[in-house]
């Protein structure tokens, strides 16, 4: 399998570990967005709780030139570590939510 494969397959792995958490709230559902043809992966809640309107990303990862893109994370977890323990190179690993000012003190990559 080539890296960009094999990435597309991890990402969509942790997504779905992390979409079976026990989530519950009624009138909203959690969507799980594969873009394998753009490279982009989301995590989505969508719905209504009573009269009040929810819509927000919980997680956005894009691959792109061969480096995968931490974008938004809304959650407690750590994907950097867990793309990491799944065999993610940290030097094929972008947190994109930090600038590129503050990405250089990080052990991923810059860019």
């Amino acid at each position: 399998m080539d890296k960009l494969n094999k990435y597309r397959e991890i990402i969509k792995t942790i997504i779905k570990e992390y979409a079976q958490d026990d989530y519950r709230r009624n009138g909203v559902e959690r969507e799980l967005i594969f873009d394998t043809e753009h490279d982009h992966y989301q995590i989505v809640n969508v719905g209504w709780e009573k009269e009040h309107r929810v819509y927000g990303c919980v997680l956005h990862i894009d691959i792109k030139q061969g480096k995968i893109w931490l974008q938004y994370n809304g959650t407690e977890i750590e994907f950097a570590e867990e793309l990491v323990k799944l065999g993610v190179p940290k030097q094929d690993i972008v947190i994109g939510f930090h600038s590129e000012f503050m990405r250089k003190f990080t052990e991923y990559a810059v860019g």
